[in-house]
Parts: C-alpha cells; sequence; structure tokens
C-alpha cells in the first residue's frame, strides 16, 4: 500500500494522529508493504517531481511482486493524476528516477465511496472475507469525523451499505466495484463469481 500523503492538514488531526492511524490500520489489514511518498496533501499535483518520486516507487514494487496498481480516487482527482503520470513515468525507458523500469498491468481507480453517484463498474470484487479488516481499520480514524457529521447514517455505514449493495449486485455479501480506463486480463474464468 503506497500512501502519496500523510492526510494532514485537517481540521480534526495531526501528524502524530495520522502515524498511529496508519500504524494500527497497517496491523489490521496485515499488509506485508507498506510506504508513504511524504507528498502534500491538499496541495498534491502530477508535478514532474511528484511523477518522478511516484515512478520511482512503482519501480521498487516490482521486488514485492507487484501485478496490479489500483488506486484510490475516481478518475479526474489529483491523486489518481499524479499515480497515472508516476505510472507513466515508470514505464518510460528516458527517465532519470530510481528503481526498475516497469510497466504496470493496469491501473485500476476503485470507484467506491468516492463518487456520489453508482457508476457502472468493470468489475466488482468480492470482498465478503475482507469486510470485517477493511471496517476496522478505517474505523480508526472515524473520531476525526466527530462533529462534522450531525446526521444518520455515519461514514462507517455508509460504507457498510454501499459495500452491502454491490455484494447482493454478484450475489455474495460484501463486494467493492472497480472501474478502468484499459481492459482487465483474466487467466482464466474459473474464479468468476
Amino acid at each position: 500500500m503506497l500512501d502519496l500523503t500523510s492526510g494532514e492538514p485537517t481540521p480534526h488531526g495531526s501528524v502524530e494522529l495520522r502515524r498511529s492511524e496508519t500504524a494500527a490500520a497497517t496491523k489490521v489489514l496485515d499488509l506485508s508493504w507498506r510506504h508513504n511518498a511524504g507528498l502534500p496533501n491538499r496541495s498534491l499535483e502530477a508535478t514532474l517531481s511528484a511523477r518522478e518520486l511516484i515512478a520511482g516507487i512503482f519501480g521498487k514494487l516490482v521486488h514485492v511482486g507487484c501485478r496490479a496498481l489500483l488506486g484510490g480516487r475516481a478518475s479526474g482527482s489529483h491523486r489518481d493524476s499524479a499515480c497515472r503520470s508516476g505510472r507513466f513515468w515508470s514505464s518510460s525507458a528516458k527517465r532519470k528516477c530510481r528503481g526498475s523500469r516497469i510497466i504496470p498491468n493496469g491501473f485500476t481507480t476503485t470507484t467506491v465511496c468516492i463518487l456520489k453517484m453508482a457508476p457502472q463498474p468493470s468489475f466488482i470484487l468480492d470482498i465478503s472475507d475482507q469486510w470485517e479488516a477493511k471496517r476496522q481499520s478505517i474505523s480508526i480514524s472515524e473520531p476525526i469525523c466527530d462533529g462534522r457529521e450531525a446526521d444518520s447514517p455515519s461514514f462507517i455505514e455508509r460504507l457498510h451499505h454501499e459495500a452491502a449493495y454491490w455484494g447482493k449486485v454478484i450475489g455474495k455479501r460484501y463486494g467493492e466495484p472497480f472501474a478502468s480506463r484499459e481492459p482487465v486480463g483474466l487467466r482464466s474464468l474459473k474464479e468468476l463469481v
């Protein structure tokens, strides 16, 4: 997992709190690799220096078995643009950043909980077995939302409803939709739900 920023500044947090939450969420998710690129929150742009930094990190991912890249925002966001630029730069033979030259298989962008509409996903991943870990990891940061949402449902309740909706679409308990600008290749149809 690559975090592009620390998530700060925000009105309800601190750098120390974000570090603590990140460590706790990393443990809950049992991640084998997590890195923070240290880019500026709230002013993240697809600049040349950001592109080179992200491309260098992507180059290192080859050594930890990365086969595909999943972005965490809907297309058009600053985060999405920075990652797409980094992906392009990581495949360029003339780039000047460190790390292996890679051409990641597809850059798939999750659309779950980002858009305020029901997009048509490219595929829906069954996350029934992972839902509780996802909920726990996100709940670690839930106190920062105190005072922001007076109305029900809460942020976590909305995530639950959305995951249950997408799960229902594929006949599972929970699902997460993904949208891709590029075709998604499969090795076999055996894994389709």
